[in-house]
């Protein structure tokens, strides 16, 4: 690695951020599933311990700021999960995709600005290799009135062992 580039979990200090506990599934699914050299998330809600505690939708009892705030706090929880299957968060090497649900009204339209605060979060903690293809999707609701769920698939470092269970 290049001495003038930082490791995800430098860039996360640096920050002042740190990872929350990774999310728990409350109903039937796996929270990551690795294939490869890829992670998989499930997507993941606004949770601030184990509650999601910003609500609404956009466009209508929610600003677009509560929703960029709301969308960061989802890649914090994608980001611990995947640092959970990982075995560090320094394991991964950066992000291949993000899929972003955005629960609107019909009239509101900037469901790209919303994920933008996620892609924004990403491309810090990753530099250039946090850049990545995105899909931002407008919906009628999400679970527990969230404004955004966020699903990502992570690249790991090549040659990084299966965690054990």
């Amino acid at each position: 690695m290049d001495h003038t580039q930082r490791t995800p979990s430098q860039a996360l200090a640096d920050l002042g951020l740190v990872l929350p506990e990774p999310a728990k599934p409350s109903f039937n699914y796996v929270p990551t599933l690795r294939k490869g050299d890829l992670i998989y998330t499930a997507g993941q809600l606004p949770k601030d311990d184990g509650e999601v505690r910003i609500t609404g939708r956009c466009g209508g009892d929610l600003s677009l700021e509560l929703a960029q705030q709301a969308a960061r706090i989802c890649t914090l929880q994608g980001l611990a999960c995947a640092a959970e299957e990982a075995g560090s968060l320094d394991a991964l090497s950066g992000v291949l995709k993000v899929t972003g649900f955005v629960a609107s009204t019909s009239g509101f339209h900037e469901q790209p600005k919303v994920l933008d605060a996620a892609s924004e979060l990403l491309r810090t903690v990753f530099g250039e290799s946090g850049r990545h293809v995105r899909s931002a999707v407008g919906v009628a609701a999400l679970p527990r009135n969230a404004p955004v769920e966020i699903e990502f698939i992570f690249i790991l470092h090549p040659r990084t062992p299966k965690r054990s269970v």
